[in-house]
Protein backbone atom coordinates (compact mmCIF):
# COMPACT_ATOMS: atom_id res chain seq x y z
CA UNK A 1 0.00 0.00 0.00
CA UNK A 2 1.40 3.40 -0.94
CA UNK A 3 2.02 5.87 1.85
CA UNK A 4 0.77 9.44 2.00
CA UNK A 5 3.41 11.69 0.47
CA UNK A 6 3.93 15.44 0.96
CA UNK A 7 3.03 17.63 -2.01
CA UNK A 8 5.62 19.09 -4.39
CA UNK A 9 6.28 22.75 -3.87
CA UNK A 10 5.00 23.31 -7.41
CA UNK A 11 1.49 21.78 -7.40
CA UNK A 12 0.83 22.95 -10.95
CA UNK A 13 3.32 20.35 -12.20
CA UNK A 14 0.51 17.78 -12.15
CA UNK A 15 -2.70 19.38 -13.50
CA UNK A 16 -5.90 17.79 -12.35
CA UNK A 17 -4.24 15.80 -9.56
CA UNK A 18 -4.96 16.85 -5.95
CA UNK A 19 -1.71 17.93 -4.24
CA UNK A 20 -0.40 15.85 -1.37
CA UNK A 21 -0.29 17.26 2.19
CA UNK A 22 2.80 19.29 3.10
CA UNK A 23 3.81 21.35 6.09
CA UNK A 24 2.64 24.47 4.32
CA UNK A 25 -0.63 23.13 2.90
CA UNK A 26 -1.61 21.04 5.93
CA UNK A 27 -1.07 23.79 8.45
CA UNK A 28 -4.09 25.01 10.37
CA UNK A 29 -6.25 27.55 8.55
CA UNK A 30 -9.41 29.35 9.65
CA UNK A 31 -11.52 27.50 7.07
CA UNK A 32 -9.70 24.18 6.98
CA UNK A 33 -11.90 21.24 6.01
CA UNK A 34 -12.13 18.28 8.37
CA UNK A 35 -10.86 14.97 7.01
CA UNK A 36 -10.28 11.48 8.35
CA UNK A 37 -6.52 12.01 8.46
CA UNK A 38 -4.52 14.20 10.83
CA UNK A 39 -1.20 15.73 9.81
CA UNK A 40 1.21 15.94 12.75
CA UNK A 41 4.37 18.05 12.90
CA UNK A 42 7.09 18.89 15.42
CA UNK A 43 7.63 15.25 16.40
CA UNK A 44 10.85 14.29 18.15
CA UNK A 45 13.24 13.30 15.34
CA UNK A 46 15.47 11.32 17.71
CA UNK A 47 12.79 8.68 18.31
CA UNK A 48 12.92 5.58 16.10
CA UNK A 49 10.14 5.47 13.52
CA UNK A 50 8.66 2.16 14.74
CA UNK A 51 8.60 3.43 18.33
CA UNK A 52 7.07 6.74 17.21
CA UNK A 53 4.33 5.02 15.18
CA UNK A 54 3.47 2.70 18.08
CA UNK A 55 3.31 5.68 20.46
CA UNK A 56 1.00 7.62 18.14
CA UNK A 57 -1.27 4.61 17.66
CA UNK A 58 -1.46 4.07 21.42
CA UNK A 59 -2.15 7.75 22.05
CA UNK A 60 -4.95 8.06 19.49
CA UNK A 61 -6.69 4.67 19.71
CA UNK A 62 -8.88 5.79 22.62
CA UNK A 63 -10.78 8.06 20.19
CA UNK A 64 -11.68 5.29 17.76
CA UNK A 65 -10.15 2.80 15.37
CA UNK A 66 -6.80 3.99 13.99
CA UNK A 67 -6.75 2.85 10.36
CA UNK A 68 -3.15 3.76 9.67
CA UNK A 69 -0.11 5.63 10.97
CA UNK A 70 2.38 6.84 8.36
CA UNK A 71 5.85 8.11 9.33
CA UNK A 72 9.26 7.92 7.68
CA UNK A 73 12.86 8.57 8.72
CA UNK A 74 13.96 10.22 5.49
CA UNK A 75 14.99 13.87 5.59
CA UNK A 76 11.86 15.16 3.83
CA UNK A 77 9.41 13.45 6.21
CA UNK A 78 11.39 13.48 9.45
CA UNK A 79 9.45 14.91 12.41
CA UNK A 80 6.09 14.43 10.65
CA UNK A 81 3.38 11.77 10.60
CA UNK A 82 -0.16 11.08 9.40
CA UNK A 83 -2.78 9.35 11.56
CA UNK A 84 -5.97 8.14 9.84
CA UNK A 85 -9.35 7.41 11.45
CA UNK A 86 -12.66 6.03 10.18
CA UNK A 87 -14.40 9.43 10.13
CA UNK A 88 -13.66 13.18 10.15
CA UNK A 89 -15.64 13.51 13.40
CA UNK A 90 -13.29 11.14 15.23
CA UNK A 91 -10.27 12.91 13.78
CA UNK A 92 -11.63 16.32 14.83
CA UNK A 93 -12.20 15.21 18.43
CA UNK A 94 -8.74 13.64 18.62
CA UNK A 95 -7.11 16.79 17.22
CA UNK A 96 -8.96 19.06 19.66
CA UNK A 97 -7.92 17.07 22.74
CA UNK A 98 -4.41 15.98 21.78
CA UNK A 99 -3.10 19.10 19.97
CA UNK A 100 -0.14 20.46 21.92
CA UNK A 101 0.46 17.23 23.87
CA UNK A 102 4.23 16.97 24.54
CA UNK A 103 5.00 13.59 22.99
CA UNK A 104 8.61 12.81 23.89
CA UNK A 105 8.95 16.36 25.24
CA UNK A 106 7.88 18.13 22.00
CA UNK A 107 4.36 19.63 21.73
CA UNK A 108 2.60 18.19 18.70
CA UNK A 109 1.28 20.53 16.00
CA UNK A 110 -1.83 18.94 14.47
CA UNK A 111 -3.99 19.88 11.51
CA UNK A 112 -6.20 18.12 8.96
CA UNK A 113 -4.46 16.54 5.98
CA UNK A 114 -5.60 17.88 2.61
CA UNK A 115 -5.92 14.48 0.90
CA UNK A 116 -7.41 11.13 1.90
CA UNK A 117 -4.95 8.43 2.87
CA UNK A 118 -4.78 5.07 1.09
CA UNK A 119 -6.01 3.33 4.25
CA UNK A 120 -9.11 5.54 4.43
CA UNK A 121 -9.99 5.11 0.76
CA UNK A 122 -9.43 1.36 0.91
CA UNK A 123 -11.76 0.99 3.89
CA UNK A 124 -14.38 3.65 3.18
CA UNK A 125 -14.44 3.88 -0.63
CA UNK A 126 -13.36 0.47 -1.94
CA UNK A 127 -14.84 1.00 -5.42
CA UNK A 128 -12.52 3.92 -6.10
CA UNK A 129 -9.42 2.51 -4.40
CA UNK A 130 -7.63 1.32 -7.54
CA UNK A 131 -8.31 4.62 -9.29
CA UNK A 132 -7.05 6.47 -6.21
CA UNK A 133 -3.80 4.46 -6.23
CA UNK A 134 -3.30 4.97 -9.96
CA UNK A 135 -3.84 8.71 -9.62
CA UNK A 136 -1.35 8.93 -6.76
CA UNK A 137 1.26 6.90 -8.66
CA UNK A 138 0.89 9.09 -11.75
CA UNK A 139 1.17 12.24 -9.64
CA UNK A 140 4.34 10.92 -7.97
CA UNK A 141 5.86 10.00 -11.35
CA UNK A 142 5.19 13.43 -12.85
CA UNK A 143 6.49 15.36 -9.86
CA UNK A 144 9.45 13.14 -9.05
CA UNK A 145 12.00 15.86 -9.73
CA UNK A 146 9.90 19.01 -9.45
CA UNK A 147 10.34 19.30 -5.70
CA UNK A 148 13.20 21.83 -5.12
CA UNK A 149 14.48 19.82 -2.16
CA UNK A 150 14.75 16.69 -4.30
CA UNK A 151 16.35 18.70 -7.11
CA UNK A 152 18.96 20.03 -4.72
CA UNK A 153 19.95 16.56 -3.51
CA UNK A 154 19.98 15.20 -7.05
CA UNK A 155 22.21 18.06 -8.27
CA UNK A 156 24.67 17.57 -5.40
CA UNK A 157 24.83 13.84 -6.05
CA UNK A 158 25.48 14.32 -9.77
CA UNK A 159 28.17 16.93 -9.06
CA UNK A 160 29.92 14.58 -6.66
CA UNK A 161 29.86 11.78 -9.22
CA UNK A 162 31.29 14.06 -11.93
CA UNK A 163 34.12 15.15 -9.65
CA UNK A 164 34.90 11.56 -8.78
CA UNK A 165 34.09 12.27 -5.17
CA UNK A 166 31.27 9.80 -4.77
CA UNK A 167 32.83 7.69 -2.07
CA UNK A 168 31.12 4.73 -0.48
CA UNK A 169 28.88 5.91 2.37
CA UNK A 170 30.16 5.34 5.86
CA UNK A 171 28.35 2.60 7.77
CA UNK A 172 25.38 4.05 9.59
CA UNK A 173 25.61 3.86 13.35
CA UNK A 174 22.57 2.29 14.94
CA UNK A 175 20.36 4.83 16.71
CA UNK A 176 20.40 3.71 20.31
CA UNK A 177 17.91 5.44 22.56
CA UNK A 178 19.11 6.07 26.09
CA UNK A 179 17.06 4.10 28.67
CA UNK A 180 14.77 6.23 30.81
CA UNK A 181 16.69 5.37 33.95
CA UNK A 182 19.86 7.07 32.66
CA UNK A 183 18.38 10.32 31.39
CA UNK A 184 20.07 13.53 32.62
CA UNK A 185 18.41 15.59 35.38
CA UNK A 186 15.35 17.60 34.44
CA UNK A 187 12.94 19.70 36.49
CA UNK A 188 10.09 17.71 34.87
CA UNK A 189 9.41 14.15 36.02
CA UNK A 190 7.73 11.50 33.88
CA UNK A 191 5.39 9.13 35.76
CA UNK A 192 4.40 5.72 34.41
CA UNK A 193 2.35 2.76 35.63
CA UNK A 194 -0.16 4.97 37.44
CA UNK A 195 -3.54 3.53 38.48
CA UNK A 196 -6.12 4.55 35.87
CA UNK A 197 -8.30 5.95 38.67
CA UNK A 198 -5.61 8.39 39.84
CA UNK A 199 -6.64 12.04 40.17
CA UNK A 200 -4.67 15.27 39.91
CA UNK A 201 -5.44 16.04 43.55
CA UNK A 202 -3.91 12.73 44.64
CA UNK A 203 -0.71 13.44 42.76
CA UNK A 204 -0.60 17.03 44.01
CA UNK A 205 -0.92 15.80 47.58
CA UNK A 206 1.81 13.20 47.07
CA UNK A 207 4.38 15.39 45.35
CA UNK A 208 3.70 18.57 47.33
CA UNK A 209 5.48 16.87 50.23
CA UNK A 210 8.65 17.99 48.49
CA UNK A 211 9.44 21.72 48.04
CA UNK A 212 9.10 23.83 44.90
CA UNK A 213 6.33 21.85 43.19
CA UNK A 214 5.11 23.83 40.15
CA UNK A 215 2.56 21.74 38.26
CA UNK A 216 1.01 18.28 37.77
CA UNK A 217 -0.24 17.38 34.29
CA UNK A 218 -2.44 14.38 33.61
CA UNK A 219 -2.94 13.06 30.08
CA UNK A 220 -6.67 12.66 29.26
CA UNK A 221 -6.05 9.90 26.74
CA UNK A 222 -3.41 8.03 28.77
CA UNK A 223 -4.47 7.74 32.38
CA UNK A 224 -1.45 5.64 33.39
CA UNK A 225 1.11 8.39 32.75
CA UNK A 226 1.59 11.98 33.96
CA UNK A 227 4.14 14.79 34.19
CA UNK A 228 5.17 16.53 37.41
CA UNK A 229 7.14 19.76 37.15
CA UNK A 230 9.23 21.41 39.88
CA UNK A 231 10.87 24.82 39.94
CA UNK A 232 14.36 23.33 39.63
CA UNK A 233 16.15 20.08 38.88
CA UNK A 234 17.36 19.56 42.46
CA UNK A 235 13.81 19.55 43.85
CA UNK A 236 12.65 17.22 41.08
CA UNK A 237 15.52 14.85 41.80
CA UNK A 238 14.67 14.71 45.50
CA UNK A 239 11.03 13.84 44.76
CA UNK A 240 12.06 11.26 42.18
CA UNK A 241 14.43 9.48 44.56
CA UNK A 242 11.87 9.47 47.36
CA UNK A 243 8.79 8.34 45.41
CA UNK A 244 10.13 6.02 42.72
CA UNK A 245 8.39 2.62 43.10
CA UNK A 246 5.87 4.15 45.54
CA UNK A 247 2.64 2.08 45.62
CA UNK A 248 -0.03 4.71 45.16
CA UNK A 249 -2.86 2.17 45.16
CA UNK A 250 -1.13 -0.29 47.46
CA UNK A 251 -0.33 -2.63 44.56
CA UNK A 252 1.38 -1.19 41.49
CA UNK A 253 4.70 0.61 41.81
CA UNK A 254 4.97 4.04 40.15
CA UNK A 255 7.90 4.35 37.77
CA UNK A 256 9.44 7.83 37.95
CA UNK A 257 12.16 9.08 35.62
CA UNK A 258 13.35 12.44 34.42
CA UNK A 259 11.44 13.56 31.30
CA UNK A 260 13.38 13.63 28.05
CA UNK A 261 14.65 17.08 27.10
Amino acid sequence: MADIQPAPLNPSAAPGVPPEPTAARAASEPNEVASETLYIQNLNEKIKVDVLKASLRGLFKSYGEVLDVVAHSNLRMRGQAFVSFASPEIAAKAMKEVRGFPLYSKPMQISFARTRSDAVVEKMDVENFEAHKAQRAEHKRKTRYTNPLKQKFRAKRMAAEMDGAAAAPAPKRPAVQMPDEYLPPNKILFLQNLPESVTKDQLMALFSQYPNLHEVRLIPTKRDIAFVEYMDETSAGAAKDALHNYKLDGENKIKITFARK
